[in-house]
């Protein structure tokens, strides 16, 4: 008997549907699986064995032939268990499983029968959806993520006994229905407070136009300075996720396996920090099964590169894809895969190796060769695309001391609740202002609509044409400036660009690249 079940693949974050189609027929017992099956799927056939027996029913004695349409298709992922499991019981007549028709089945399965967690259940349910999917089975352990997919009846399942009488009819699943917004599901954010860092104010100030407008950031400074303390705190201050970024962000932790029951989506901007010593494969993605590396997994959040001339500079260099266009495409024979990887590049470096160059108490020992070979890592191109630039001076006592000039007490630290006020006022500005646009944010302005929501005055553009040939800026930079001073102009509640602004916005352009050139 001929059975057939529908389930799905994924190619990157998309899914494609597959019909899973089970025959048995005479000849020496086997399990033959065709159609572009993976080792993963192709291991499957033990596990099954085990858990149709430990279910109470008997795996046949026959000749299996499993064909995965269509067979032009890769298949790859241990969710094929269920949908095989299902396909061999009703194709030899063990069951009647009339129903099978009317849902698609997604799940691994242990040698005792449980329906356990797999990867990408809700880029799979997506895709499902989309290709007229009304009905899912799949895991209760998963049934949490996937429920972000609106339009689809989930049925969150346990073990394949389970299944087998709820597609027979014998019990009834109800559909699931989650009793958290999305934003409850994923937990509250860190503690760290801007109110911990005192002094600093005109960096807590760079700060929120880089948390504003998304902007990218370089902060170059002595040891000791508070670079990493400002970057740390940077989540605190950003505003908000919209519902297409919490989307896509859990699309692709849903795809790594990354997701857990305590944070079944990603509602919080992620925070990325990964060590210099990271290889380029777990950096951008890749592997023989295209996966993401940790520049998708800081999609809509925050890249920070911590020492960054420490990074290698084949690592540095395959930033500029992603920085310019928000997507990096790993590229296979016979597939090219693109993963989403818009975010927020947050850098910190010292200027030179032994990190005092240019500090005002403590004298550089490094040589010429030594800086050469240091600053070397860092390409012009790749320092262009960065929109704010900033010097990070080492603290002053009186500053750490919390006392001010003349003995007098010092003012209170900005806190970070008063700084994201600043920001979330300026986001909503953007995200009026950008309503028929298909960007949200300041960060995300092409060169064409920038000369429509970045029109400065005669005298601004007097000023631009002479800070542009005395910074001999290209014209990405010029794109980058103009960026900027939107941003100011927003947190200053302005509808024009006025010169203060545009000054404003220079000034972050060339103070780091002073010291990296």
């Amino acid at each position: 008997m001929l059975s057939k079940v529908m389930t799905a693949t994924l190619l990157g974050l998309e899914a494609a549907p597959v019909m899973v189609e089970t025959d048995d027929h005479a000849g020496l017992p086997a399990l033959n699986m065709v159609g572009l099956a993976s080792t993963t799927v192709k291991e499957a056939g033990e596990r099954i064995r085990s858990a149709i027996g430990n279910t109470g029913y008997q795996f046949p004695c026959k000749r299996i032939t499993i064909n995965f349409a269509p067979a032009a298709t890769k298949k790859e992922g241990s969710h094929f268990d269920l949908p095989i499991a299902v396909g061999i019981l009703t194709a030899t007549d063990q069951v009647d499983c009339a129903q099978t028709q009317g849902y698609a089945l997604l799940g691994e399965l242990s040698l005792g029968g449980s329906v356990t967690r797999i990867k990408g259940a809700m880029p799979l349910v997506m895709g499902l959806k989309e290709h007229g999917a009304k009905r899912v089975v799949l895991p209760e352990a998963n049934v949490r993520e996937a429920s972000i997919v609106k339009g689809i009846e989930l049925f969150p399942v346990r073990h394949l006994s389970q299944v087998v009488r709820f597609l027979q009819g014998e019990v009834k699943i109800p559909v699931f229905s989650p009793r958290e917004s999305l934003r409850e599901a994923a937990g509250a954010p860190g503690r760290e407070d801007y109110a911990d860092v005192r002094g600093q104010e005109h960096i807590k100030r760079i700060m929120v136009i880089c948390a504003a407008g998304l902007h990218g950031l370089l902060m170059v400074g002595s040891p000791g300075a508070g670079k990493s303390m400002m970057a740390k705190r940077l989540p605190t201050i950003m505003p908000r996720m919209s519902d297409r970024e919490i989307l896509e962000a859990t699309r692709i932790y849903s795809v790594a396996g990354h997701l857990s029951d305590k944070a079944p989506i990603i509602s919080e901007r992620p925070f990325r920090a990964p060590y210099q010593t990271i290889s380029p494969r777990a950096f951008v993605g890749g592997g023989t099964t295209p996966a993401p590396g940790e520049i998708s997994f800081a999609h809509g959040g925050i890249l920070f590169l911590d020492e960054l001339l420490e990074f290698s500079r084949k690592n540095l260099e395959m930033l500029r894809q992603p920085m310019e266009e928000g997507v990096i495409t790993i590229a296979r024979a016979g597939e090219s895969v693109r993963f989403p990887s818009r975010f927020v590049l947050v850098a910190a470096c010292n200027p030179c190796p032994c990190g005092y160059r240019g500090d005002p108490k403590r004298a550089c020992s490094c040589s010429e060769s030594q800086l050469t070979h240091y600053l070397g890592k860092l390409s012009g191109p790749l320092l262009d695309r960065i929109d704010l630039q900033a010097t990070v001076p080492s603290a002053a006592y009186s500053h750490i001391a919390g006392a001010a000039e003349g003995g007098r007490e010092a003012p209170p630290p900005t806190s970070s609740a008063q700084m994201k006020a600043e920001v979330e006022a300026a986001a909503a500005i953007q995200k009026e202002r950008y309503r028929k646009e298909a960007i949200a944010t300041n960060g995300e302005l092409t060169p064409n609509l920038i000369r429509t929501y970045c029109k400065l005055s005669g005298e601004g553009e007097r000023l631009m044409e002479q800070a542009f040939e005395k910074m001999s800026l290209s014209a990405r930079g010029y794109h980058k400036v103009l960026r900027v001073a939107r941003t100011i102009a927003d947190l200053s509640q302005s509808g024009a660009i006025e010169v203060h602004h545009l000054a404003e916005a220079l000034q972050y352009r060339q103070t780091a690249g002073g010291f990296l050139r």
